[in-house]
């Protein structure tokens, strides 16, 4: 990966973003990736799949022989998570894996939730082995008195009320040495002025991702996270103006944005009992060399 870079400038002007527009594409796969059958007939599913971050899961955890399933929002993100399930089915005539599910639902409500689950577990003998809680918005909003009600409630329910409520309904197919992973941020952790709603949110994560690892030990469920930096994915663009995604990942000490194929594989790890089994309530720190504590 460059030790520094300038992306075009360029803009979408609405969420959610669109991984297929962006110039230069993120890079969703490391090159001559070596996989090892971490993940050989586990069921993952995985929200917020199509693109970004949540798409390079995807494809490591179908190389690593999962089999996947990914949530989409319907009408805006068609192209990205078809251009995802290909990818999945291309991986899955090599491993022998079952068929991927792309599933579309805004998840910001209980009962899109519980259907996702629902369709997902029906359609894998009634379990989901890896849940992976990915899906998030963000807006630039320069002072705490532009942030409506609305603009809340939005950002909360894609942000951290869809993480509680598909994991409400998934730990009913999870058994013992299944994993849980939550996204996070590194805004978490060091603040964000400008992102004031989705920086609560991801600080909500962080203390859940906690509190349900103390409550799922006792199932043998591991509930970890990850917090990754400058990552270019399609929030970016559709977050920002031209000025700052063309610098975008440059203030970090290794002065660049990260690329979702450089945080994919923490979430093997995460996920892969062999590598894992006694790490819970833990995050890792996927952030361009940002030191944070916790």
């Amino acid at each position: 990966m460059a030790s520094q870079q300038l992306f075009p400038p360029q803009q979408q002007g609405s969420q959610p973003g669109k991984e297929h527009a962006m110039d230069p594409r993120p890079e969703a796969i490391i090159q001559n990736y070596k996989s090892a059958e971490k993940l050989k007939g586990k069921v993952a599913l995985v929200t917020g799949g199509d693109s970004g971050i949540g798409r390079a899961v995807c494809l490591c955890f179908a190389l690593e022989g999962a089999t996947v399933a990914f949530t989409y929002i319907k009408g805006q993100e068609d192209r990205d998570a078809e251009e995802t399930l290909q990818a999945l089915r291309d991986i899955r005539s090599r491993t022998g894996a079952r068929e991927p599910m792309a599933v579309p639902a805004d998840l910001g409500y209980e009962e899109n939730c519980r259907r996702v689950v629902e369709e997902v577990a029906g359609a894998y003998g009634g379990r989901i082995d890896v849940l992976v809680n990915n899906a998030a918005e963000q807006y630039e909003r320069p002072s705490i008195t532009d942030v409506t009600e609305a603009d809340l409630d939005r950002v909360f329910r894609t942000n951290i009320f869809s993480y509680f409520l598909v994991t409400k309904h998934a730990v009913r197919h999870m058994a013992e040495g299944a994993s849980i992973i939550n996204t996070s941020s590194v805004n978490a952790y060091k603040g964000n002025k400008t992102l004031l709603d989705y920086t609560a949110t991801k600080g909500a994560i962080v203390a859940f991702t906690r509190a349900l690892a103390l409550q799922l030990a006792e199932k043998g469920i591991r509930v970890n996270g990850v917090a990754p930096g400058p990552v270019w994915t399609p929030l970016i663009p559709a977050s920002f103006g031209k000025e700052k995604v063309q610098q975008f990942g440059s203030e970090v000490p290794m002065k660049r944005a990260g690329q979702p194929a450089e945080v994919a594989p923490s979430y093997v790890f995460l996920a892969s009992e062999q590598d894992s089994s006694y790490m819970s309530g833990q995050f890792l720190h996927d952030n361009g060399g940002v030191i944070v504590n916790g």
